[in-house]
């Protein structure tokens, strides 16, 4: 089946559904999910002081400048300057999507099956990434239109 792309990071966190008959529609791009300055406590400040896990809230946002395909959600950073996010949909703990880190090289490993997992097992996170070809990073959704078709999503109202 042919593919064809969206650019989520046009969505602005719209719940979007696009079905094109006999196309397979992969979500592309890159979002940030950010979370609000009200929501961060102690276990966050953990995560960052043990494993080098920075999650991303309202008051520290990230500048990313890259595009993926598929669509990886930016939740956190770390000190080396790569980047840790959910891949092919928006962060969620309830979610069965994998997680990848994307390192300063840009180059893209998986770290676990989910967000739960990733958490669960968080002490060793580094030792544990897997090389992953499957995610492209372009330096822009222009570049990444000369390899792949993207239809146009235009927001009501």
């Amino acid at each position: 089946m042919e593919r064809v792309y969206v650019d989520m990071s046009q969505v602005d966190g719209a719940c979007v559904g696009v079905f094109v008959t006999g196309k397979d529609v992969i979500p592309a791009g890159t979002t940030v999910y950010s979370m609000p300055v009200e929501d961060r406590d102690e276990e966050y400040q953990r995560y960052a002081d043990e494993y080098d896990i920075h999650f991303i809230f309202d008051d520290r946002m990230v500048n990313i400048d890259f595009f993926t395909v598929p669509w990886i959600d930016i939740m956190a950073w770390d000190s080396e300057g790569g980047y840790i996010g959910t891949v092919g949909g928006t962060t969620d703990m309830e979610s069965d999507l994998p997680i990848c880190y994307i390192d300063k090289d840009r180059k893209t490993y998986l770290i676990a099956a989910d967000l739960k997992k990733f958490l669960e097992n968080c002490k060793n996170w580094k030792s544990e990434l897997k090389l992953c070809e499957e995610i492209e990073i372009f330096t822009s959704k222009e570049e990444a239109n000369k390899k792949y078709t993207f239809i146009t999503y235009n927001s009501p109202g």
